[in-house]
């Protein structure tokens, strides 16, 4: 299993995971999640996936890591604790007639048997649960002996992480939760993972970003992503415009478009893991 650390496999997270979930569903994550499909199509293919295995996509969001599974003839559920999510999730699949599961659940205490699925899928998802450890061994148990782990992590030192980081900036997380973005870092995931896998391969990718300009990329993730809605919602005028600033600068600052338009590299790790 996976290795100790500091958080406690008893500590009652619920609290700030009912938070979470208002916060996810707050906004509209389907046009965030539509902007990074290339993520789930590429760990579908570095997992090895074959037609007919059984997968689990945890912290599913709206489907995509899921759909991409389940083109290729896998037998998918997609699980998260969001429900409103999921409803997404279950229109996108019945458009494309793909026969995937939709199941709520925790990914801090997923409601299936130990060695229950061939692959277990997460894409910029179970990385943000409270209790990362908890996290890491509900993947590994829930995985056969043998079979893969494949996650997709926001790396902290890139635009998706110091996005992160400036809101944190502004509104701290709830104590004694640990950064999410540690989910992006080598040597956080072999501490999460220890003895548990027999095989731990890790590449950084980059997820491009486009928009039309810096305020544009700011109105954006205001309008449809939860957590920059919840940060702003909670500042005062003169703080939001700061922190507007602060973010349309951090924009400008990882531009490589060339031009006035924003093409950001969102770096990310993509991860395999082999059940031990």
């Amino acid at each position: 299993m996976a290795t100790e650390t500091n958080e406690p496999d008893r500590t009652d997270t619920s609290p700030i995971k009912d938070r979470q979930r208002e916060i996810w569903e707050s906004g509209d994550y389907h046009e965030i999640g539509t902007r990074v499909t290339l993520a789930s199509e590429l760990i579908c293919e570095a997992v090895g996936l074959q037609a007919g295995e059984r997968v689990l996509d945890i912290a599913s969001g709206t489907g995509n890591a899921a759909l991409a599974a389940a083109r290729r003839f896998a037998y998918v559920t997609s699980s998260d604790y969001a429900p409103e999510l999921l409803e997404r999730g279950k229109i996108r699949a019945h458009v494309e007639g793909l026969p995937v599961t939709f199941e709520v659940a925790d990914a801090e205490n997923l409601p299936y048997d130990d060695n229950s699925f061939d692959v277990v899928l997460s894409v910029f998802g179970a990385m943000f649960a409270p209790n990362q450890a908890k996290v890491a061994q509900e993947l590994l148990r829930v995985c056969k002996p043998g079979g893969r782990i494949g996650l997709a992590n926001w790396t902290p030192d890139g635009f998706v992480g110091e996005q992160h980081h400036r809101l944190a900036g502004f509104v701290p997380p709830p104590p004694g939760v640990r950064p999410p973005m540690l989910w992006g870092t080598e040597e956080h995931l072999h501490t999460l993972f220890g003895t548990g896998v027999s095989e731990l391969r890790i590449e950084r990718r980059s997820a491009e970003f486009r928009y039309h300009s810096a305020q544009h990329f700011v109105s954006f993730m205001r309008s449809h992503f939860g957590p920059f809605t919840h940060v702003f919602n909670a500042l005062a005028n003169e703080e939001q415009q700061r922190l507007e600033n602060e973010l349309a600068a951090m924009a400008e600052r990882y531009n490589h478009s060339g031009n006035d338009t924003i093409l950001a590299p969102g770096d990310y790790l993509e991860v395999v893991a082999v059940k031990a």
